[in-house]
């Protein structure tokens, strides 16, 4: 009896000492940020600045960061403002137009401009011109009920000083000064309607992303771990969170042990939110959504556009559909990418798993996904006949808007996985969402991001939405108030209620981030403020590549 007591006793003291081995073991630090794209480089990066002597690690289970929907290659780098993209602006069924959405989406942007500006001043950002170049955003339609659209979208928009630089025409002569790839070779008696905004911007999420991760590596409290995949996540007595994680290259096992866990982990993070055991991921579910382009590398015919030029989805197709044109500085080059072409997989990254989608299906969120796949028809019907387009059918759908490409300039191209958020509703069982959403612990010990559009051409003001939800006493300090507003000026007003808040701050930004210099707004026209709501007709689903 003593003695299966003393071996007894003796087992308890052998796995209290490998615990305590293992706790010394265990890596401990303020921050923890899973994932190496935008969302998790610029938290860290605001983190830097607001509290330079807090403890980060950086975790990426590819061998770089920016790998997935940050990499140039794979979005389509448009700087969202809401110039062109027209699913931001819906129709109410009166025939009014509702710029809400647009407004707050251009407000958000013109905080990432700001917050760029700031790294570039600071040495953080080299070069502007490697991650942003101005790239004139156009609206481009045809059909009378488009055109008579996109006339009272443009009325509309000229109430707000952001969009006033803002130029509209049905003149075919016109239109071909500025996008003279898009007429040449078209009916000259087609109807056709633009708008033309010259301030739009094309941006490398991925070169921003890679030049705060090399910034961030110069600081002793910033540690950066690659090919290392989460295990898993559990919550210490204390609060804290445990991840465990392996090294893909060799099998090696670690462990952190973080105050704060941030999961910027793009299609990746609601797993890893299921895997924590907070109660508020089981509100949402994912849709996986992939994406590919027409590239032509072509320099010849890439040196004849210089424009950001999006359509409008077809009759009964949902808005993810739209199609643009666009201009892009990839690799030092100019190339043009037209689509996208909803492509599908159960894969919620580019580099994850075909079994994503059913493992990430749990009792809380069947039911949803169920709701949303009945609510939403039409979108099933977009993507069966988007999957089953031939190559031709891809071509005719470019020569809509590039009369004139010859096939042997294209290729295609497969880009990024984006997860569109399913969220459960109390009247409809679920909804799919447009946009992001931070999701946080009611200790708020944790959070990540979900969802997609405008994703990362607002990640500057999304991480400064999570510093405000999860350390919210912090942000009411008068340090960190100075601070940040010391970043973006803009911080806590308005632009779209003054033009000459508007004129400065565009005025600054752009000779910060050697932007060609923004026109002069016509200050004599009065300012009307958007109304509080927006009234949609029909769902805003965007692919957001």
């Amino acid at each position: 009896m003593f003695k299966k007591a003393g071996k007894t006793l003796l087992g308890l003291a052998v796995a209290a000492s490998v615990m305590q081995a293992h706790a010394a073991d265990t890596k401990k630090v303020d921050v923890l940020l899973v994932g190496g794209g935008i969302m998790s480089s610029t938290l860290a990066v605001w983190l830097n600045e607001l509290e330079p002597t807090w403890s980060m690690e950086m975790v990426e289970r590819l061998d770089g960061v920016a790998e997935e929907s940050s990499n140039g290659w794979n979005n389509a780098g448009t700087g969202h403002s809401a110039l062109a993209e027209l699913n931001y602006t819906p129709e109410d069924k009166d025939g009014n137009v509702n710029i809400t959405k647009a407004i707050e989406i251009n407000e958000s942007f013109q905080i990432s401009r700001q917050f760029w500006a700031w790294q570039v001043r600071q040495g953080v950002l080299k070069n502007p011109h490697s991650f942003i170049n101005t790239t004139p955003h156009m609206s481009f339609v045809w059909g009378d009920d488009n055109i008579k659209f996109l006339k009272k979208r443009y009325d509309a928009l000229q109430a707000s000083p952001l969009f006033r630089p803002m130029q509209y025409s049905e003149d075919h002569a016109q239109i071909a000064k500025w996008v003279p790839l898009m007429m040449e070779g078209r009916d000259p008696n087609q109807k056709l309607a633009v708008t033309w905004t010259p301030i739009g911007t094309d941006v490398n999420f991925g070169e921003i992303t890679r030049q705060f991760v090399g910034s961030l590596q110069t600081k002793e409290n910033f540690d950066l771990k690659l090919s290392t995949e989460v295990q898993d996540i559990t919550r210490n007595e204390d609060g804290s969170w445990h991840v465990e994680y392996k090294n893909l290259k060799d099998g090696t096992e670690s462990a952190t042990d973080a105050k704060f866990l941030f999961i910027g982990a793009g299609g990746g993070a609601l797993k890893l939110l299921q895997k924590s055991g907070i109660p508020e991921a089981k509100e949402y579910a994912g849709f996986p959504v992939g994406g590919s382009f027409l590239v032509t590398e072509n320099p010849t015919v890439a040196m004849q556009h210089m424009a950001k030029a999006y359509g409008i989805a077809s009759t009964g197709a949902p808005p993810m559909s739209v199609p643009h044109l666009d201009t892009r500085v990839l690799d030092g080059k100019r190339v043009i990418l037209f689509g996208p072409f909803a492509t599908f997989s159960t894969k919620f990254l580019k580099n994850g798993s075909y079994l994503d989608l059913l493992s990430s299906t749990t009792t809380h969120n069947v039911w949803p996904m169920a709701r949303v796949g009945i609510d939403q028809y039409p979108l099933v019907e977009y993507l069966a006949g988007q999957l089953m387009q031939s190559d031709d059918d891809r071509f005719a759908a470019l020569q809509t808007y590039f009369p004139n490409a010859k096939k042997e300039d294209w290729k295609l191209w497969q880009a990024g996985q984006r997860v569109q958020i399913i969220k459960r509703d109390a009247d409809k069982g679920g909804v799919l969402k447009l946009g992001t959403e931070v999701v946080a612990s009611e200790d708020r010990t944790i959070a990540g991001l979900l969802g997609a559009s405008p994703g990362a051409s607002t990640a500057a003001p999304i991480m400064l939405n999570v510093l405000e939800t999860v350390f919210k006493e912090k942000v009411a300090t008068p340090e960190w108030q100075a601070k940040i507003k010391e970043i973006v000026p803009s911080y806590g007003t308005k632009l779209n209620d003054s033009a000459a808040a508007t004129q400065k701050e565009w005025d600054y930004t752009a000779e910060v981030l050697q932007l060609e210099k923004p026109p002069v707004i016509d200050q004599s026209v009065k300012t009307n403020v958007a109304p509080a709501a927006a009234v949609e007709s029909k769902p805003a689903n965007d692919m957001a590549l």
